[in-house]
């Protein structure tokens, strides 16, 4: 008779244990050793560290500067420190630009005194607007006072924006009669005016009914052609013209002009020059902008205007959300005739390329007629990385409207450890549901509801985490075949979304049912309390049904009141869903530009999530303290229990409490080697949090034991089955044979001694008689 081996079901749960602890450590420190050998843990940089000095940037090789500073590193002074004059006095200020004194006029005055000049503090934007009917006479004071009032475009409001540009333009009209000298100074006021906010200008032109804005920009064009071969440069602000003599006016005149890159953003005399016979664009390295004007016909004279940025022309289906300048270009010409003009463009575009790529562009030309940016009579040519060329059959002003998608990061697929571990965490919250559910009825406890509710919960979250945090972006093949292609369509705006509510929608669901894990962690750790501490006092009446709202209702509350917020406030938006999650991950929004407080990643997860585990941190210490491991002398039961039962039950509350996710807070380290460090120790904790919930509460209950060595000594009956399967085998031939002698009694008697199976038989059936016998 085959004998079977009693399972011991404590010794197959260690060995369990213990495989799955080795594996996981050892896939730990494997991928730890692969980072080492890649060279991931240095964070030296390729650029030495504040190569760049006083808030200068490391772009295309070289240094940006800001306009206080210039040189190789941005480390010569390019600004006058603490200038007087007299006695005013003035902070630092920027060469070229103008700044306002420390000396302010009284409080019953409109403005503030400034520069060198002393304005009159009577004298504001509004006032000085009812004076252009003068202006042919008071010219020269007119426009300084305009330049002293909008020395400070952080000061400007719609109504002093529309004054201003209503006095400059009139400045710049011919027939207004103003000297050179105010329109030099005009200049350098609507370089002034650019400075000041994107959403100051559009409140302005939504209310302007005068065209104002285009009025300005007409008049400067005629303004280009008077200044013979000068130029006049202000930061934001340049206007260059050039005269052709009477040879040149025969036949086709060809003028280049070309803006090179300064050691700042803003605009220098010597970055900015026009060259004639010029038959071909002539880039370089440093140029930024370049149009070759080849004018037909009796050309007198030819002006060239470039913006900075594009303020001056609000566009109604063009939208900028970027801080990309994208620079205005004019050029006109003089001519006693009419006769065609062709203008070949390239524009170097300037865009943060670390987070943002080219996607499109269009070559566009202001249109007075639309108010708007038209397309009519521009079209593409080939262009490159560096440069995007245009070519048109008019002149007037031109720019090119850019469109970026912005660069993310996607992380990679979640590496072996993060499989494994959420693989078994699922498999062993999965077993204990069902074990939980079967069993209640001789099991006979009271947490079983919250216990189940708390694997739900954090079972569904892990099966998001798995096959929904990836965004499925990341595999969206984006290329730049649009740069080149010849269809030249305006862009509606310059940051180009690809929208994922499937994302959105799996994050809101992690964001809900994490949260749930943690609320049911903390409902459970209460119970806990309840039961433990406070053993005498009965737990309230419909207590399940009350912490069945709490655990499933308030998450909801959360998750509902975060996206409708964001959703009101930024519902026409249509990036409205990145301010609630990223777009790497389907999770939510972490860092904004507005700063951490704001996100809700802080108040709608991060701080409850903290409250509860600060609560059941401090009752999981009171249980520990005074249930799990005091000692009472005169109770022979607390005597008998081991430590490592002990440790065992110590563990069982902190990995239902969740205490390892306080792992998460060391991951905010600074230290990128520790983080890391940390950041797998917090994987190895909490990815297998549902393993761990499957062995100290389902495999360490009597029932399961009971139950698994049943199944054990099961099969192993069924392996011992199988193992004698080739003697019954054996048996059945030997009987066939049996018959088959038995039936020829002439080979009966020759073949019977050859069988074992017969000697056998007859062996057992002699001892059984001798057995029966004796008995």
């Amino acid at each position: 008779m085959a004998s079977c081996r009693e399972w011991d079901p404590k010794v197959l749960v260690a060995i369990v244990c213990g495989l799955l602890t080795i594996t996981v450590l050892g896939l730990g420190i494997w991928r730890t050793v692969i980072r080492i050998q890649r060279g991931t843990f240095t964070t030296e940089s390729i650029v030495p560290i504040e190569f760049c000095r006083n808030g200068g940037t490391w772009q295309n090789g070289r240094c940006t500067c800001p306009e206080e500073w210039k040189g190789l590193r941005c480390t010569i002074t390019n600004f006058c420190e603490n200038s007087t004059f007299g006695d005013f006095t003035f902070a630092r200020i920027p060469v070229g630009r103008y700044g306002t004194s420390l000396q302010m006029c009284d409080k019953s005055t409109p403005n503030v005194l400034e520069n060198v000049t002393i304005g009159n503090c009577n004298e504001n934007l509004e006032t000085l607007e009812k004076q252009i009917v003068n202006i042919s006479k008071e010219s020269d004071n007119i426009s300084a006072e305009a330049q002293i009032l909008t020395s400070d475009a952080n000061k400007l409001t719609p109504n002093n924006l529309t004054s201003a540009t209503r006095v400059a333009g009139q400045i710049f009209n011919a027939s207004r009669n103003a000297s050179t000298e105010a329109k030099r100074v005009a200049v350098t006021t609507v370089s002034q005016l650019l400075d000041a906010s994107d959403d100051v200008f559009q409140r302005a032109a939504a209310a302007d009914n005068d065209n104002t804005f285009a009025t300005l920009v007409e008049q400067m064009e005629n303004y280009s052609l008077s200044l013979g071969n000068e130029s006049v440069v202000s930061p934001n602000l340049a206007v260059k013209s050039v005269n052709f003599s009477s040879k040149d006016t025969v036949g086709s005149t060809d003028i280049l002009f070309t803006v090179t890159e300064g050691s700042s953003d803003s605009f220098v005399s010597g970055s900015i020059y026009a060259e004639t016979n010029k038959k071909m664009l002539e880039p370089n390295q440093q140029t930024e902008l370049q149009i070759l004007l080849s004018s037909q016909g009796n050309s007198q004279a030819c002006g060239f205007v470039v913006y900075k940025n594009n303020k001056l022309f609000q566009s109604k289906t063009f939208k900028a959300k970027s801080n990309f300048t994208q620079k205005i270009i004019s050029s006109s010409t003089k001519k006693i005739e009419r006769a065609p003009s062709t203008v070949k463009m390239i524009f170097s575009p300037k865009y943060n390329q670390q987070e943002f790529q080219l996607h499109s562009y269009a070559c566009v030309y202001w249109n007075f007629s639309m108010k708007d940016w038209d397309t009519y009579g521009c079209q593409k040519v080939s262009s490159t990385d560096k440069f995007l060329n245009c070519s048109c059959n008019h002149t007037t002003n031109f720019a090119v409207l850019m469109s970026f998608r912005k660069t993310y990061k996607y992380p990679e697929s979640l590496d072996i450890i993060s499989n494994v571990g959420c693989a078994l965490s699922i498999t062993g919250l999965a077993l204990t549901i069902v074990f939980q559910i079967v069993t209640r009825k001789g099991r006979k406890t009271s947490i079983t509801w919250v216990l189940v509710s708390l694997c739900m919960s954090m079972l569904v979250f892990n099966l998001f985490f798995v096959f929904g945090i990836e965004n499925s972006n990341k595999n969206l093949k984006t290329s730049d075949t649009s740069i080149n292609d010849n269809k030249n369509e305006m862009p509606t705006q310059d940051i180009i979304v690809y929208s994922n509510p499937t994302c959105t929608v799996i994050a809101a669901l992690m964001h809900y049912f994490l949260l749930a894990t943690f609320t049911w962690s903390g409902l459970n750790a209460a119970q806990l309390y309840f039961l433990l501490i406070r053993t005498m006092k009965p737990l309230p009446q419909h207590f399940t049904l009350f912490i069945s709202l709490i655990g499933w209702g308030v998450p909801a509350v959360v998750v509902a009141l975060t996206v409708g917020i964001i959703y009101s406030l930024n519902g026409n938006d249509p990036e409205w869903e990145f301010e609630y999650r990223q777009e790497e991950i389907c999770w939510l929004a972490i860092s904004k530009s507005n700063g951490f407080i704001t996100v809700p990643f802080l108040w709608s997860f991060l701080t409850p999530v903290t409250i509860i585990l600060i609560s059941n941190v401090v009752i999981f210490i009171i249980i520990m303290v005074k249930v799990l491991w005091k000692n009472n002398q005169n109770l022979t039961s607390t005597k008998k229990v081991s430590s490592l039962k002990k440790i065992l039950s110590t563990l069982s509350i902190a990995v239902v409490s969740g205490i390892t996710w306080v792992l998460a807070y060391l991951m905010l380290i600074g230290n990128e080697n520790i983080r890391i460090i940390f950041s797998y120790i917090f994987c190895l904790f909490n990815t297998t949090q549902g393993l761990q919930i499957f062995i100290l509460y389902t495999v360490r209950t009597k029932i399961f034991q009971s139950e698994a060595s049943k199944v054990l000594n099961l099969l192993s009956s069924s392996t011992s089955r199988v193992k004698s399967l080739p003697s019954v085998i054996s048996m059945r031939l030997s009987e066939r044979m049996y018959n088959l002698l038995w039936s020829s009694p002439a080979l009966n008697e020759n073949f019977r001694l050859l069988d074992p199976s017969v000697i056998t038989e007859e062996t057992t059936l002699s001892e059984s008689d001798q057995a029966n016998t004796s008995i």
